[in-house]
């Protein structure tokens, strides 16, 4: 539960701290004097939007803090820790939320920043909000059906829960079913095309580095007989010539050279050295020579074996056109070609295949729509005269709430029904839609009633946040109706922390936790008002009730309020 709230710069509040305690907290005060904006930093805390419009005239920024008790394996706990929150060792969790009046806004939650939805996702776990909106939705048929749902039990839910998934599921399958059907022709029409670039390419067989290696041959056989020609004349070189003239040849130099060193190294090792090295320089010289002579046997102007090599170059281009720059990239191609194709030619087993799933799931969801329509009646039945018993003690003596679930011509993603509540003022009056015949005043009732008859069923299994605020509920409301409303705020705070912004005395009464906000002026009249936030008990609770009967302070008043405290059953 939410235990306390702190409040700077916001609206007409400087500084404040609301203590919220278990059970129910009524806010009370005159107005203007900044009930609202409790209410609004409770809605920053819950993620809702910022206006900066709320930021304290004259102030940089506003700040709400909220300190909240959770429990030990809490989803609120878990989500907070998801998002790098600490807790404190007690397990309660640190809400901040800072509004500047340039208009940023930013959100902490246990020390760690986070964004602002943040905040909304652990809000749906943490609190109920019912405010003059909330009734509005009340009118929706999508939040009737979600109450009728509520109300229908743990069972219903998971049943619920399990027809959401095959929906979605369902949506998946023929999100892919209109793909591939649609896309049917283009694949053919792939298909057709990677098989005549396949065929193309197995006709070629092209072999990996085989582009390289032709094109150093075409180099080769193109100007053989230059090869042929420096070959020669470096043989020649080396060895001498065909005629047997060897006296200027490499070969013939350098071993002259290397015996004079010989002849005159007994005297100078360094000459020994110098001569050890020309006999390495004969020795790769006559090996240079025979790879010369052997590469002059080897060379032959062969045109024939150039046309075919030009041919087989020719046969490769015409694929690097089309498939890759080389033959390394077109065999790549030739690859992802064929995943591709074989994944194509599947296609149509997998529209099968899916064709054949969505059958069976069409076939789920339609005994689980009617498990949902069967549960749905029940429940139906069992809220009207829950609810309408609760009216009865509102004050709506006469009036009787009716839920109708119809059948719907197609499965939907909440089942096949259409749900709808309907209203009958008072004895003899017609049965009109919420959404249509009720007031103001009595859709705050009929909210009142429902979430009691939630919070109360033991066949419920509506996910109660363990908090609830309301926010005017007692709107058009008075008298004995006003008494009923605070009794069953009370009894809904049996079993949850209920929060209630009240102008009525007759619901203040119930409270088990009364907080005023009060006003007053600092220093000259131009000065913003400051508002405070005070607990009141015993005398001083009788004095505010007795405003909020009277207007005023009076001994009549005074007495009345005590009346009303004795009424709420605990003397207060």
């Amino acid at each position: 539960m939410i235990e306390e709230i702190r409040i700077e710069n916001l609206g007409v509040i400087s500084r404040a701290q609301v203590g919220l305690g278990a059970g129910l907290t009524v806010l009370t005060g005159e107005t203007g004097a900044g009930k609202t904006m409790v209410l609004t930093g409770l809605n920053l805390l819950l993620g809702g939007k910022a206006d900066t419009g709320a930021v304290r005239t004259g102030q940089r920024s506003a700040s709400v803090e909220g300190r909240i008790a959770l429990d030990s394996g809490s989803p609120v706990a878990a989500r907070a820790q998801d998002a790098g929150a600490d807790l404190d060792d007690d397990g309660t969790l640190v809400v901040l939320r800072t509004v500047a009046a340039e208009g940023r806004s930013r959100a902490f939650l246990g020390g760690r920043s986070v964004p602002q939805g943040v905040l909304g996702e652990i809000a749906d776990d943490l609190v109920t909000v019912h405010g003059q909106a909330d009734q509005a939705r009340l009118r929706s048929p999508a939040r009737q059906r979600q109450a009728l749902d509520a109300f229908a039990g743990a069972g219903h839910g998971t049943t619920l829960a399990t027809y959401r998934a095959a929906w979605s599921e369902l949506a998946a399958l023929e999100e892919e079913i209109g793909d591939l059907t649609a896309r049917a022709q283009d694949r053919a029409r792939e298909a057709e095309l990677l098989r005549l670039g396949l065929a193309e390419v197995e006709r070629v067989d092209p072999q990996p580095g085989e582009d390289v290696e032709l094109a150093a041959e075409t180099e080769r056989l193109a100007h053989a007989e230059d090869l042929r020609a420096a070959a020669t004349g470096a043989h020649a070189a080396l060895t001498g010539d065909d005629t047997g003239t060897a006296d200027a040849t490499a070969l013939v130099a350098v071993d002259s050279a290397r015996r004079l060193l010989e002849q005159a190294g007994h005297h100078d090792p360094v000459l020994a050295a110098l001569a050890t090295r020309l006999a390495e320089v004969a020795y790769a010289l006559t090996d240079v020579s025979t790879e010369v002579s052997g590469y002059l046997q080897d060379l032959q102007a062969d045109p024939l074996r150039l046309e075919a090599v030009q041919q087989r170059r020719a046969d490769l281009n015409q694929l690097t056109r089309s498939y890759g720059a080389d033959v390394a990239e077109v065999l790549a191609w030739y690859d992802t070609a064929g995943r591709r194709l074989l994944e194509l030619d599947g296609g149509g087993e997998r529209l099968a295949g899916l064709t054949g799933r969505r059958s069976e799931v069409l076939s789920t969801l339609g005994e689980l729509a009617d498990t949902l329509t069967a549960g749905r009646r029940r429940a139906a039945q069992a809220l009207a005269d829950a609810v309408t018993a609760e009216l009865g003690g509102l004050a709506m003596a006469g009036a009787q709430l009716r839920v109708e679930v119809t059948g719907a011509d197609e499965l939907g993603p909440w089942g096949q029904d259409a749900v709808e509540m309907l209203l009958v003022s008072h004895a003899g009056a017609p049965a009109r839609p919420l959404g249509k015949g009720a007031s103001g005043g009595e859709l705050s009732r009929v909210m009142l009633a429902i979430e009691v008859a939630l919070a109360t069923s033991p066949e419920s299994g509506a996910h109660r946040p363990p908090t609830f605020v309301f926010d005017e509920v007692d709107a058009g409301v008075g008298g004995k109706a006003a008494v009923e409303v605070g009794r069953r705020l009370a009894s809904l705070a049996a079993g949850a922390q209920v929060l209630v912004v009240t102008h009525l005395a007759q619901v203040a009464a119930f409270a088990d936790t009364h907080l005023v906000v009060t006003k007053g002026s600092a220093g000259d009249a131009d000065t913003v008002t400051e508002s405070d936030v005070r607990p009141v008990t015993g005398p001083e609770r009788v004095r505010e009730l007795a405003r909020m009967l009277s207007g005023q302070d009076s001994q009549a008043a005074r007495v009345h309020a005590a009346e009303l405290l004795e009424l709420s059953g605990v003397g207060r």
